[in-house]
């Protein structure tokens, strides 16, 4: 099966029937979006969902000095959406871009938001993905923003090697809302 790593994300949630799997896919494209192009450009409509077959995407607003602020990283086997601006059917305050080459699955989700109606599993699917990685794994970062120092963040952030590896330094300055020189001083303290 083509789309086999997708379903296989979406079953280690909820199992799908075959029923739902193929009323799913059905809606589903591939799409290759090259390095530094946009998903989602902020102030428009976010009409997809996404799952990232390959690449690295970063989700980011800018600031009022047109400095990029990244809120969050995905990397392979991710679900990417601008979920909020969906939900509320507003423009998007964020821009989506491939940080990397990305091969992408994307379905609308004017029609995935009908699917959720119509199959039950494919509801608690998306009820345990957003119960699991916008509420139990955000909560955290939430607090490491108030409570953690830069350095504190930094750290939190070279346990994921894998990601690490793949930003450059002024993504991770402003993953962690600090300037590159900063970054370039926590980074000779560690050393």
């Amino acid at each position: 099966m083509i789309h086999s790593e997708f379903i296989k994300q979406i079953n280690q949630y909820n199992p799908l029937s075959e029923e739902t799997i193929k009323d799913l896919l059905d809606i589903c494209t591939e799409e290759y979006y090259p390095k530094n192009s946009l998903l989602l450009e902020s102030g428009t409509m976010a009409r997809y969902y996404y799952f990232l077959k390959s690449g690295l995407i970063g989700y980011y607003t800018v600031d009022e000095q047109g400095n990029n602020i990244y809120k969050i990283f995905f990397e392979e086997n991710s679900f990417v959406a601008s979920t909020a601006a969906i939900i509320k059917n507003e423009p998007s305050d964020f821009n989506i871009i491939a940080m990397e080459d990305c091969s992408i699955i994307q379905y609308p989700a004017k029609s995935y938001r009908e699917l959720l109606k119509k199959h039950h599993d494919l509801a608690l699917f998306h009820m345990y993905y957003l119960e699991k990685n916008w509420v139990v794994k955000k909560e955290p970062l939430e607090v490491s923003l108030k409570y953690e120092t830069a350095k504190q963040r930094y750290v939190q952030l070279l346990e994921n090697r894998s990601l690490y590896n793949r930003l450059k330094q002024h993504h991770i300055a402003s993953y962690l809302g600090i300037t590159p020189t900063q970054l370039s001083r926590i980074k000779k303290e560690i050393n």
